[in-house]
């Protein structure tokens, strides 16, 4: 029977391929080339197999480098989190905290985050801001912010609002390719789309009624706001958040069209892996941006409430900043 695997030939393989470098591996690590060359090689030594081919300029890796990879994050995962179980016999948040954000227009995000890593100086935050949808499960990652209707099977969410789609234009647009009264009626409209989970063009809208429509772009963005901002300068029909457009609809620069037919429920959550318990420093992170939520959303309204509704050129200057905050903040 061979050797076990040891951990730091796990984390020595699974830093090199995430780095895609030996060298870059090894600075990371803060230990020699040479140390992890030397553990790559009794790692494949061990499992009788070459994980990965090393040429002078690349790191490749193979069939079964791919499977194993998979396997030693989940591995190293399980390690790290058998640790935090042991540290939670005291009250010190420690340890490291991996989390995922799409990109924030909200200087008070931005705020309690820093306010948040300075509460716990034992604590390293890594904070990874992409409008993508990170595995979860698999990326190393401890918790995410996120807007949907669906999570993936394995995890939990802390819901921490939820805000209805409508479908809005702007009324020069309406008046140029008339009202839309019916579903059917959108196949002579422009329609502005998302990204279906941060990554690939939509192809449906969801009926209120239930089910999906089929409808066809001519704008697509993953950046909830620049649709809005499209849909104000004319370019067609949108699906947003009605806390983001709620502004420009008392405004007048945008009217919603298709009521009743068109719409769902955007789910704003914090989501994490379904685990026997839950480390501290994550419990502690959602509780911050929980508590920070109802402070945002009370903030926002106040700011549009100070804007006259009737001018929709401050609108347009003003209650992005506001509103654009809270539901931009969570478009990924």
């Amino acid at each position: 029977m061979s050797d076990p695997v040891e951990t730091a030939e796990l984390v020595a393989f699974t830093k090199t391929v995430d780095a895609k470098s030996l060298s870059r591996a090894a600075a990371e690590l803060r230990v020699p080339r040479a140390t992890v060359s030397r553990r790559l090689a009794r790692l494949e030594e061990r499992l009788g197999a070459r994980l990965l081919r090393r040429t002078t300029r690349s790191l490749v890796l193979t069939d079964i480098g791919e499977v194993f990879y998979r396997q030693a994050c989940i591995a190293l995962k399980a390690v790290r989190l058998a640790e935090q179980s042991v540290r939670m016999t005291d009250d010190v948040v420690r340890g490291d905290l991996r989390v995922s954000v799409p990109p924030m227009m909200s200087v008070s995000f931005h705020a309690m985050l820093c306010e948040f890593a300075s509460l716990y100086p034992e604590l390293r935050v890594h904070v990874h801001i992409s409008n993508q949808l990170v595995d979860i499960l698999h990326g190393g990652y401890d918790v995410a912010l996120r807007a949907s209707s669906q999570l993936q099977p394995g995890l939990i969410a802390r819901t921490l609002f939820r805000d209805p789609m409508i479908a809005v234009a702007a009324p020069a647009y309406l008046a140029g390719r008339g009202t839309p009264r019916t579903q059917r009626d959108l196949r002579t409209h422009r329609c502005l789309l998302g990204f279906a989970r941060g990554e690939l063009p939509e192809t449906h809208w969801p009926l209120a009624s239930g089910g999906k429509l089929h409808v066809d772009g001519a704008f697509f963005s993953n950046d909830i706001a620049l649709l809005c901002d499209a849909a104000i300068s004319g370019l067609g029909i949108a699906l947003l958040p009605r806390g983001l457009v709620s502004p420009h609809l008392e405004s007048g620069a945008l009217v919603q069209v298709l009521a009743g037919v068109l719409g769902a429920e955007m789910q704003i959550a914090l989501v994490y892996p379904e685990r026997a318990f839950l480390p501290p420093q994550v419990r502690a992170f959602i509780d911050a941006v929980a508590a920070w939520v109802p402070r945002e959303l009370v903030a926002n309204q106040h700011n549009s409430q100070r804007e006259p509704s009737g001018a929709v050129r401050r609108a347009k200057e003003a209650a992005p900043r506001s509103s654009k905050k809270a539901s931009r903040a969570f478009s990924g």
